[in-house]
């Protein structure tokens, strides 16, 4: 690939605060190459390749998709014709089943004795229990939740090493979510490896990232109590082969009589997690990882510590849901001290008042997709006027390969000459689990030099849609802030949005 920019933004939807560089690393004669998918394992992906040469990073890229089409197609608790699902409809005896489901299946097997039952296949019985009561806009009764409780604490299959067969031993619904993607990942980085001329490379899969070879990777975690893409993180990491799991309950659960519950069930109880809000776990071991991430949301603060400390190598930080940080022992060697918010600037003297920092603008974004499709996530700019069309602030840019960034041509003609300017570090982001397309961003109020903008006038967010061989669209909206009223505004789809909206609000007290 002829790279005729000496810089990019990259990253999981990073915003322009976060560009990434593509110039030659220093000791060895590689470029990263980067490519983000929708629909991938039911969220959103990743991946990075340092590789020698473009035709040697499409062989990884492709080798490593293969990968992850080949195990869902093994694992996957959501595809009724997966091997998981015909070994669930298969009866109670004995069946030949391939290595990768043996060999998850057992680790589930490990994993819930080591964890004391906190992580179990069959939480996925409790899990629907909660999901039909959410339905009905109510909690499940005491008497349902003993029974699905009572299905939880039998013995669900039995595994013969010596015949590598499965047999169920119930009927209780299981799922393999705990920690399948982890393995997954794991796989297709050791198929992308294996390619001539690739060194290193990171895998993203919805939030838990993996990385392995000669590649280093600042990773920051995202705060789940501020969790747009732009927000500033709770932590940041320098992470060499090593995978980063994060697990947390805010972005799936159920909203119950105006309460949320967290998707993550304890399997001992039936009740979902709530003390944990967010535990983050480094691990030299994927499903190591994905397994412990899961665990500490379920385990009493005063008991997950001790698992992680069993496993050699690995790191936590949790985030409770009173507002406690704990973190293990060896978490701050792998810390970057986080990015401070840059100090409020008054705006320059004007007739008008300077913005109010108590407020910010929300821009959602749920990208177009095709069930059960994976699709290449398109060019997006997102960026703010002035009632003069004059740039105020540019919010994000993603994009895979700089010699299409044209085909953005408004903002292209707006904001090229600053990118091309750009010199920041690469970075990724650690989060829970999202759903495949789904955004959101913010405007604080500042322009592209971190002054604050006057609070009268309008203003226009802009957001710029461009596919490959696909369509480009351009949305905008206006916003006069002048009055400091909430303001809420639905932005009309089109073939490359499903839907977005833009919001002028007070910000929350808890971020």
């Amino acid at each position: 690939m002829t790279n005729p920019f000496s810089n990019r933004v990259a990253g999981f939807l990073l915003p322009l605060a976060v560009a990434g560089s593509v110039a030659f690393l220093p000791h060895k004669a590689t470029r990263l190459y980067v490519s983000d998918y929708e629909n991938v394992l039911g969220t959103s992906l990743e991946i990075k390749i340092d590789a020698d040469a473009e035709q040697h990073a499409t062989q990884a890229e492709s080798a490593a998709l293969h990968e992850v089409d080949r195990l869902n197609k093994i694992l996957s608790s959501y595809d009724a014709s997966s091997e998981f699902s015909r070994w669930m409809r298969a009866g109670k005896a004995p069946l030949a089943v391939s290595p990768e489901l043996y060999e998850v299946l057992a680790l589930f097997e490990q994993w819930r004795l080591k964890s004391d039952g906190a992580l179990d296949a069959s939480a996925e019985t409790v899990g629907q229990l909660w999901r039909e009561a959410a339905k009905q806009n109510r909690q499940p009764t005491a008497a349902e939740i003993s029974a699905a409780v009572a299905a939880v604490h039998q013995q669900h299959y039995v595994l013969n090493a010596q015949n590598h067969t499965a047999q169920r031993t119930s009927t209780a619904p299981l799922a393999l979510n705990s920690f399948a993607k982890s393995y997954i990942m794991n796989k297709a980085a050791e198929a992308a490896l294996a390619t001539p001329g690739v060194s290193g490379l990171v895998v993203n899969i919805g939030g838990d990232i993996l990385v392995r070879g000669e590649h280093t990777e600042q990773i920051n975690v995202s705060n789940p109590r501020a969790d747009a893409e732009n927000d500033q993180p709770v932590a940041q990491l320098q992470v060499s082969d090593k995978t980063i799991a994060t697990s947390g309950n805010y972005r799936r659960g159920e909203l119950i009589g105006g309460r949320w519950y967290s998707h993550i069930i304890d399997p001992r109880t039936g009740r979902p997690a709530s003390e944990v809000i967010s535990a983050t776990v480094v691990a030299d071991k994927a499903t190591d990882a994905g397994a412990l991430a899961t665990a500490l949301n379920v385990l009493p603060t005063t008991e997950g510590p001790a698992l992680v400390a069993a496993v050699p190598g690995a790191e936590f930080m949790l985030l409770t849901a009173d507002g406690r940080r704990l973190e293990s022992a060896g978490w701050r060697k792998l810390a970057r001290p986080a990015t401070k918010p840059a100090a409020e600037k008054p705006a320059a003297p004007t007739k008008d008042k300077p913005w109010d920092p108590a407020y910010e603008v929300a821009i959602n974004l749920e990208l177009a997709t095709i069930e059960g499709v994976r699709v290449h996530r398109p060019f997006v700019a997102v960026w703010v006027v002035d009632e003069k069309k004059q740039p105020v602030r540019q919010i994000a840019l993603w994009y895979n390969k700089p010699r299409w960034l044209d085909d953005m041509r408004f903002w292209y003609a707006t904001y090229y000459d600053q990118f091309a300017a750009a010199n920041s570090t690469l970075s990724s982001t650690a989060s829970a689990t999202r759903s495949p397309g789904k955004y959101t961003l913010k405007w604080d109020g500042k322009d592209d030099k971190g002054n604050l903008v006057p609070q009268g006038g309008t203003y226009t967010v802009l957001v710029e849609v461009a596919r490959e061989h696909g369509t480009h669209q351009m949305l905008k909206q206006d916003l006069n802030v002048a009055k400091k009223k909430p303001l809420h505004f639905e932005l009309p789809p089109n073939t490359e949005v499903a839907s977005a909206s833009v919001d002028f609000r007070k910000k929350a007290d808890d971020k």
